[in-house]
């Protein structure tokens, strides 16, 4: 398996597994059979609802004694309703309480939007908070106390833009390690890439697979199948491999973390064993010319132009 490293040395799994959209036993079994098949790094969220099911799947393999707590590389995220310098540490705690842990690897700002406290999902743009009201460095300057206290290995953010990174570094005392954003082959974010490169923050690929699952009124009529590409299935046939195991092959090649979701034995095995696929020169030159800067998760959701949001990416 490829390791990725932080810059003070800490180590971990490039391929890990992406829990969005998976609760209750299907989410418990998923994690289990992810440890068993060779998984160390897990990757969560708040607002998933499915840390507390998460904590008991981990207690539970951790209580076997074959696999132990420091082996296992675990992400969890703040929520959009506690970016306040108040309830960042409080919201961190609640994450690792239902998680069993005592202190995470690494913990994200989800996406550089605030709401109102308690707000899961804004309904109108009272919901929010803009960031005047609360600027992104307070929130941060609470992940870094975090950081400080061991309550968390490393801090990062996620879906933050070139532009966001950028103002964030100008102000912060400790910079994020890590961004988790969108990327696969169409949307390849080939600035942001060397941009993170740049400055040592590591990248995290969400959706690698184009999150085919996801809520229909998340979905655009005509969106494409990134399993069905020709010159995926091209590649995948020529090293006598599936689609998804090029897909996920590819982040590891460019020198990202990749998060696939499954909750199959079979597929959470596959995810996997894409670690094994050596793509050479004519592969990832295939890949390149695939980019035409498709989203899957195009941000739309959280536009409120009245509290500032109104192009999430900056694009």
């Amino acid at each position: 398996m490829k390791l990725l490293k932080f810059n003070n040395g800490d180590t971990f799994h490039g391929i890990g597994l992406g829990t969005w959209k998976a609760t209750g036993n299907e989410v418990k079994n998923a994690v289990k059979e992810a440890l068993y098949a060779g998984y160390r790094h897990i990757d969560t969220a708040s607002v998933y609802g499915n840390e507390e099911t998460i904590g008991e799947a981990l207690s539970e393999v951790f209580s076997e004694g074959n696999i132990f707590r420091e082996d296992v590389f675990i992400t969890s995220k703040l929520w959009n309703d506690a970016h306040r310098e108040s309830e960042v540490i409080p919201a961190l705690q609640d994450s690792l309480q239902k998680l069993k842990l005592d202190y995470l690897d690494l913990y994200l700002v989800h996406w550089p939007v605030a709401f109102k406290h308690g707000t899961n999902f804004p309904k109108t743009p009272s919901d929010y908070l803009s960031l005047e009201e609360v600027p992104i460095i307070e929130t941060w300057k609470k992940m870094e106390e975090a950081k400080n206290n061991r309550l968390a290995r490393h801090i990062g953010v996620s879906n933050f833009s070139k532009q966001k990174l950028a103002d964030l570094l100008s102000k912060a005392t400790l910079a994020p390690e890590m961004n988790q954003v969108e990327l696969h082959p169409l949307l390849q974010q080939k600035e942001l890439l060397k941009y993170c490169k740049d400055h040592n923050i590591l990248l995290t690929a969400y959706s690698p697979l184009g999150s085919g699952d996801r809520q229909s009124q998340m979905k655009a009529d005509d969106e494409p199948s990134l399993m069905e590409l020709q010159e995926i299935a091209e590649i995948a046939k020529k090293h006598n491999r599936i689609p998804a195991q090029v897909l996920i092959a590819w982040h590891l090649h460019r020198g990202t973390a990749v998060i696939p979701k499954s909750t199959t034995k079979e597929h959470i095995i596959a995810n996997f064993k894409a670690a094994d696929i050596e793509l050479d020169n004519d592969d990832m030159s295939k890949i390149a010319s695939l980019d035409k800067n498709y989203r899957f998760i195009t941000g739309k959701f959280f536009e409120a132009p009245e509290k500032g949001y109104e192009n999430i990416y900056d694009e």
